[in-house]
């Protein structure tokens, strides 16, 4: 399971030009689901994220979590962090879960980060053409791969 987080002043998810979702300051958090993923790599994913410690405090330091500042969460799926490109120049997929897959787990990080963070978690839609804007805070963008704890 892959994230990429990006502390946002604000962001939102557009489905069909309608706004789906949107947050203030926070977390954008794009989630990348493989065939190889389970609870444990939402665990330790959501317990990373709730307590990653990107945001200012009164020295400038960042020194606080999204809790910390009672921001908010959105996560929106994208199965192209998963994509591979060591043949040729367009991507390949392969390790991509598919929905039957993806869809409860994907579904089971937004309940799990909602319990573990204590924050509002909004979503995108798992596997619509969506629109995402955002405001980059920093800018700070941090990949994790649930693969690659030790």
């Amino acid at each position: 399971m892959r994230v990429l987080i990006q502390k946002v002043e604000k962001a939102s998810v557009i489905i069909e030009n309608n706004k789906k979702s949107s947050i203030g300051k926070g977390l954008l958090v794009f989630l990348g689901i493989e065939e190889s993923d389970n609870k444990d790599d939402i665990e330790w994913l959501t317990g990373k994220i709730s307590r990653l410690r990107v945001f200012d405090d009164e020295k400038g330091v960042m020194n606080l979590s999204v809790k910390d500042i009672e921001g908010e969460i959105l996560v929106v799926s994208q199965f192209t962090l998963h994509a591979s490109v060591k043949k040729g120049n367009r991507p390949s997929y392969i390790r991509a879960a598919k929905p039957e897959t993806a869809i409860p787990l994907y579904e089971e990080f937004i309940s799990i980060l909602k319990r573990e963070s204590g924050l509002n978690v909004y979503s995108g839609e798992f596997g619509a053409y969506m629109k995402v804007k955002l405001i980059n805070d920093g800018p700070v963008t941090i990949w994790i791969d649930s693969k690659n704890k030790e």
